[in-house]
């Protein structure tokens, strides 16, 4: 891989961290931790990131490689952008749609004014 990719590569981890920082999440680019986690980023547990940012992005190929690398308990996920472009996330329908059945379910949660499950507060 050319440096002056390799260079875009960790420009675009780090404005993806930014992001999730900047979203309330402690994202750190996976690779200044000696790629002992194998992911791009790290920090949203259970996620496995894939952070791309190319101009023209295989994102059927780049899913692929987020899935192999991603451990069982993981949804894999690519985040992407091209120049001059907003951030996307772009993952598996059957991925999208555990997380969407979860958020309907704290959404029914709070409906019912359940704010306690197990003796453990569910959001203030």
């Amino acid at each position: 891989m050319p440096v002056n990719s390799r260079e875009k590569g960790k420009r675009g981890e780090r404005e993806w961290a930014s992001i999730c920082r900047e979203e309330g999440y402690n994202v750190r680019r996976g690779q200044q931790y000696n790629g002992i986690e194998g992911a791009d980023c790290v920090g949203l547990p259970g996620i496995h990131q894939e952070v791309k940012r190319e101009q023209r992005l295989n994102i059927e190929k780049a899913l692929q490689q987020a899935t192999r690398d991603a451990k069982d308990s993981e949804i894999p996920i690519v985040a992407h952008r091209k120049n001059g472009e907003k951030w996307k996330v772009t993952m598996w329908a059957s991925d999208w749609f555990k997380l969407y059945r979860e958020w309907e379910a704290s959404e029914w949660l709070k409906k019912k004014e359940i704010k306690e499950f197990e003796g453990q507060e569910l959001w203030g």
